[in-house]
């Protein structure tokens, strides 16, 4: 991509029942895979959406329950897409298994992970073995993995690193960056091939009059989301950056 100009993929305002719009992420075969983040709840609308690499709706799906805040989402090694809870510690399995698309409860670690107020799990990566993903837990600031093989949860040992506020992460090779929203910090960890330990090694402050939250890597580089979630009523101009700090 050698062009910062930007157009619109899929409309907004309701269409296809999508109000509101997390984390994304691309599977293999060009699918886009959608968390809803707030959208189903209270109400009938779905929870995510997944489309073909062309933009057609392949399936608009409810998660199981109904107080669910799916807000990240990562491709798993058996090419299935994995939805964290942020409104409690629960991770979602969807795939089309040759009956249609379904979305499954695969992880509960409810009896684990404190459920406390404000964003609980967000963002989720697949470690470099594929053995777990990894999760942060924003209001608490710790990382947790999830066996891939059996859905089992265990923190990550950070050596107590601050990351209160976690929100988008990326993995690229053992280095780990954490996106801390409001705390308008970016971390850098060193990531244990299992994903079982992480130690910091550094932190820098990003643009204060930004509020940063999902992150993608692209052809090596960081892309970082301004969310706006500094503003009443967010306005243009609506920036993805590669730099932080501006």
């Amino acid at each position: 991509m050698d062009s910062a100009q930007t157009a619109q993929w899929l409309a907004g305002d309701g269409t296809d029942g999508r109000f509101t719009a997390r984390g994304i992420t691309v599977d293999d075969a060009g699918r886009v895979y959608v968390a809803g983040g707030p959208n189903g709840i209270g109400n009938d609308r779905p929870d995510l959406w997944v489309y073909d690499a062309e933009g057609n709706l392949l399936a608009a799906l409810r998660a199981p329950g109904t107080d669910v805040f799916l807000n990240d989402v990562a491709i798993g090694p058996d090419g299935a897409a994995y939805f964290t809870n942020s409104n409690d510690a629960q991770v979602f399995r969807v795939a089309d298994e040759g009956t249609g698309w379904q979305a499954t409860l695969w992880a509960d670690a409810t009896g684990t992970i404190e459920r406390r107020s404000g964003f609980n799990l967000g963002g989720i990566v697949l470690t470099a073995d594929r053995s777990a993903f990894v999760v942060a837990q924003g209001n608490t600031g710790q990382l947790w993995r999830f066996s891939t093989r059996t859905g089992e949860v265990s923190q990550v040992a950070t050596g107590g690193a601050d990351l209160v506020n976690a929100d988008g992460l990326v993995r690229q090779g053992d280095r780990l960056t954490v996106v801390r929203n409001f705390s308008r910090m970016v971390a850098t960890l060193r990531l244990t091939t299992d994903g079982s330990r992480a130690v910091l090694l550094d932190q820098v402050a990003s643009s204060p009059d930004r509020v940063l939250t999902t992150a993608k890597a692209l052809h090596g580089r960081i892309l970082y989301v301004d969310s706006k979630f500094d503003e009443t009523v967010a306005s243009g101009p609506y920036d993805v950056v590669t730099d932080p700090t501006r």
